[in-house]
């Protein structure tokens, strides 16, 4: 039986994109993703409201105060706690990518010809994937950090009345759910086109190695092929030749009979 080089090459290791450490993150990130938009539609559902409220001082000049409909610790659980959740779930997925890519053979890298239409199309896939990935983040993150100030600010005295009440618009936290999740999604697809090129680069070395070795046997010298050539007076000594006596007496022979 042949051995080849997928016998004794070694299996993937945990740092690769492919190995069941990658995929593991990633399902990872995505329920992180998931849970994160889960939280977010809470504290959208569960955010403080402002009523106004008209009153007279001593028969004066009407004012209008404001007073909060709750403390918004609940919203600001919820809205914090889908803040961490999204930057694990960032931190995770793009810090093993960096590993993966960082251990990458240098062998591989040199392989990649980035002039083929297939290694264009991947290397503008990737990079659309990053930036839209770290854009999604970067707005997510902002959303809830501006829900998570306005939460934070009427915790005391939230049912006093105020002439000034910061107040959220609806649909900000449900807003922050979705990019989050879009985040998730697309460093799903950034992990996926990173290990698609992966893939790629080892295929090219693959062949690459394979054709050095083609070239390398065809011009090495032919081997011996174990036959062994006598001289030609080896030869003749080998073959033995009856002495000169035998002759003679068989011409006597003949003449008797004669």
């Amino acid at each position: 039986m042949a051995v080849t080089h997928a016998d004794l090459s070694p299996g993937r290791k945990r740092s690769d994109l492919g190995s069941k450490t990658g995929a593991f993150l990633m399902v990872f990130a995505i329920i992180c993703g998931l849970l994160c938009f889960i939280l977010c539609l809470l504290a959208e559902a569960s955010r403080s409201e402002v009523t106004w409220e008209s009153s007279r001082t001593n028969g004066e000049k009407q004012t209008n105060q404001c007073v909060y409909s709750g403390s918004g610790k609940t919203p600001l659980l919820f809205a914090a706690s889908a803040f961490v959740i999204l930057g694990i779930a960032m931190a995770v997925e793009h810090g093993y990518m960096l590993v993966a890519v960082s251990k990458t053979p240098d062998s591989a890298l040199v392989a990649w010809d980035p002039d083929s239409p297939s290694s264009k199309s991947l290397t503008w896939q990737a990079a659309f994937f990053f930036i839209s990935t770290w854009v999604c983040f970067a707005v997510g993150e902002i959303l809830l950090l501006i829900g998570i100030t306005v939460e934070s600010s009427h915790l005391r005295k939230w049912a006093s009345p105020s002439s000034n009440c910061l107040m959220i618009r609806e649909g900000l936290f449900a807003s922050a759910g979705v990019i989050g999740m879009s985040t998730v999604f697309l460093a799903t697809g950034l992990h996926l086109t990173a290990l698609r090129i992966q893939r790629a680069c080892e295929n090219q070395e693959k062949l690459r190695r394979q054709m050095m070795e083609a070239a390398m046997l065809y011009a090495s010298p032919p081997r011996n092929s174990g036959v062994a050539v006598m001289p030609m007076e080896s030869r003749r000594e080998h073959h033995h030749q009856p002495p000169l006596s035998d002759y003679s007496s068989d011409l006597n022979k003949a003449s008797s009979f004669v």
